[in-house]
């Protein structure tokens, strides 16, 4: 017993000493999911009225040719730099048929283009690059064997790399990044025409938050603040997310998840997705 009494306060030290803090700080971000790289005053004002420092910013997506070969599509262009004291995440999304097969020299090109892109268009203080693809159990082994490639080809420019995370890959295992991003959108099945709200509903995030307290990749959150416009049978359905609902995921998932609370995301930089909810509701998604 003594020698147990000698030995509990380092054994408490240790723990102390091995208790993670978190890895991400507090900042707000937002993503820019548009072709061309265009900001109004609005946009401007909501950067700098938000605390908005890091935009991730869809560089291009990468699918599959017809010679069944994955290529860059539907690449942004850049009319002027990022405003002062904002930072780019070069982001690119890759269609989850492109990791069916392996494809040799896929992630080198794909880093190099990206540095490309940045020194093209002056696009200065970059650090992280982003992967973004719905991968599934089927193509989740040749996704993760890409993203560390993709991870050493980054790290050699100085780059960290992160990568999205759904609601569905919460049950898998994690992917080699320094981080993700948990995706709190496009949660139920657009292809169903019923009361739900495919875009986001708090019944549809429910099931997987048994996942999320253990996910050992640190992580950040992305709430919806887009409109989706779908058309069933002929008949014009519009899906905007109530801010109410926004925020009961965004509490629900900090519940079990506090790390959640320090780098938030919106899904995306828009004036109309800007007009679409009222100040205090941004403020309260910003909300540390």
């Amino acid at each position: 017993m003594k020698r147990f009494l000698i030995l509990l306060p380092l054994l408490l030290l240790l723990a102390a000493g091995c208790r993670q803090e978190p890895s991400l700080p507090d900042e707000n971000a937002v993503y820019y999911w548009r072709t061309e790289w265009r900001l109004d005053s609005m946009e401007r004002a909501f950067l700098a009225d938000y605390g908005v420092r890091r935009v991730f910013c869809r560089y291009f997506d990468v699918v599959m040719s017809d010679d069944s070969l994955p290529m860059p599509n539907a690449t942004i262009s850049f009319s002027e730099p990022p405003p002062t004291g904002v930072t780019l995440v070069p982001t690119v999304y890759m269609t989850e048929n492109c990791m069916h097969a392996r494809h040799e020299g896929l992630a080198k090109k794909l880093v190099e283009r990206v540095l490309q892109m940045n020194e093209t268009n002056d696009i200065r203080g970059v650090s992280e690059l982003q992967i973004d693809c719905d991968y599934t159990e089927r193509s989740r082994v040749r996704y993760y064997d890409f993203l560390s490639q993709v991870r050493q080809e980054a790290a050699a420019h100085g780059l960290r790399l992160s990568t999205t995370i759904r609601l569905h890959q919460l049950a898998m295992p994690e992917p080699p990044a320094d981080y993700g991003v948990l995706m709190l959108y496009n949660t139920g099945d657009p292809r169903r025409f019923n009361e739900r709200n495919p875009v986001l509903d708090f019944r549809d995030v429910m099931p997987y938050l048994r996942w999320l307290a253990s996910y050992p990749l640190p992580m950040a959150a992305a709430y919806p603040v887009f409109l989706w416009r779908r058309n069933i049978h002929g008949v014009r359905i519009d899906h905007e997310v109530p801010a109410e609902e926004i925020l009961r995921v965004k509490k629900a998932v900090e519940g079990q998840r506090p790390e959640l609370r320090h780098t938030i995301l919106t899904y995306h930089l828009d004036r109309e997705n800007i007009n679409r909810y009222k100040p205090n509701t941004y403020e309260a998604i910003y909300h540390h």
